[in-house]
């Protein structure tokens, strides 16, 4: 079996997602996801001039082979175009050696480690009371995990709040979003949002909250402290973690579980964090750290440490990545969370899928390969949308970490 075509598919079914179908001369074909949220055109200029064509005449199950080709042999190493780009081919070549052994990628991996993988959710609110009303209505759809994120009172905005009370989506059509911010207003109020969510619904579901780089290490070390008494399954994203050693100081001053990780792209990234076990939870993507390949090496060398896997889970990764996932948490033994944040319908049209959810939990489903196809007529009826991410401003005006 030979390789002999790899075509990308750029489509925006209610948000853009690059797509990589790769065919073998037995009509046998594979999808992988590509999408890089506000870099999406980079990507898939990578694999159309660089990539594809090294595949050809290839034989697809030189998985290994393949992927240290592209890492290796492209001599400039990891960065986000670059791991994703592999990352599509990766999971392509996956769902290749699945659907040719008629079996599901998870037992291609070693089998299921679970019945089914437990999700959290998004309950987001422009102010307290509607945070509330979101967490509600997600305990009702049986969510036993839920990130809350809300409006931070006197601060005109505040990352990860939708604006009109539906999905959240940061990106933005046309001109780039600037969003102020201000530490010392989200430090004063963000304990009372957590001590209104136990206070109204108790301590029987996982309370998540992600920080998204906002603050330094001894503020994330403050923070991390004063929320002890709520007992968050995580604190996500804390600081910007570039200086690996920056979140020792967290780890000295609070116990509460931390994770990191949707933004790296290889093991070097959370190499040190993982050894010294300055974290708890390790939420790199299939999409953006490599594929399959990689992420079960980081996977496996963060079970050494008792780290376990919180993969990112955004609407930013299609359903491609969504369904890969799911059958990589289902197999790692170290897993901890998934976070799921739903889809528009149209890309749920676009991308026929296997995955299911049922009551906070999800099945990838027993489809060979990893269940996930794509409608390339109707993905051709939605063209790309140029939509970038915000920027974060403090108070003063300087530019922040968004």
């Amino acid at each position: 079996m030979k390789i002999v075509r790899a075509d990308v598919i750029v489509t925006c079914p209610g948000r853009n997602f690059v797509t990589l179908k790769i065919v073998t001369d037995e009509g046998v074909y594979g999808i992988g996801d590509a999408t890089l949220n506000g870099r999406e055109l980079a990507v898939a200029s990578y694999l159309r001039d660089h990539v594809c064509p090294m595949l050809i005449g290839r034989d697809p199950g030189r998985i290994e082979d393949t992927w240290q080709l592209l890492y290796r042999g492209a001599y400039w190493r990891r960065g986000p175009v670059t791991m994703t780009a592999i990352a599509a081919v990766d999971m392509a070549l996956w769902d290749i050696l699945g659907k040719v052994a008629g079996l599901p990628l998870y037992r291609l991996l070693g089998g299921a480690s679970r019945d089914a993988v437990m999700v959290y959710g998004h309950a987001t609110g422009r102010d307290l009371g509607e945070a509330l009303e979101r967490y509600a209505e997600h305990i009702e759809a049986g969510y036993q995990a839920i990130r809350v994120q809300c409006g931070i009172p006197n601060m005109r905005s505040v990352y990860g709040v939708a604006k009109s009370g539906g999905s959240y989506e940061p990106a933005t059509k046309g001109a780039v979003e600037e969003q102020r911010w201000s530490t010392e207003k989200y430090l004063d109020f963000v304990p009372t949002l957590f001590a209104a969510v136990r206070e109204k619904f108790g301590f029987d579901t996982h309370l998540l909250h992600d920080v998204h780089h906002r603050l330094t290490p001894i503020e994330a070390a403050r923070l991390g402290k004063a929320v002890e008494p709520y007992r968050l399954f995580w604190l996500e994203d804390p600081t910007p973690a570039e200086n690996q050693a920056g979140f020792r100081l967290i780890r000295e001053h609070t116990v509460t579980p931390i994770a990191v990780g949707e933004v790296f792209n290889s093991i070097w990234d959370c190499k040190q964090l993982i050894e010294e076990q300055l974290i708890d939870y390790i939420r790199a993507t299939l999409t953006h750290a490599g594929g399959i390949t990689h992420l079960k090496r980081v996977a496996e060398f963060a079970s050494l440490y008792q780290v376990r896997t919180g993969c990112h889970g955004a609407s930013d990764l299609s359903p491609v990545c969504m369904g890969a996932a799911l059958h990589f948490d289902l197999w790692a033994p170290n897993f901890g969370v998934q976070e799921y944040m739903g889809f528009p319908e149209p890309a749920l049209e676009v991308f026929p899928h296997a995955w299911r959810f049922e009551r906070g939990t999800m099945h990838p489903g027993e489809a060979p390969g990893h269940g996930v196809d794509i409608d390339e007529a109707l993905a051709a009826c939605y063209p790309y949308e140029s939509a970038y991410l915000p920027v974060a401003r403090l108070e003063d005006g300087t530019l922040w970490n968004w």
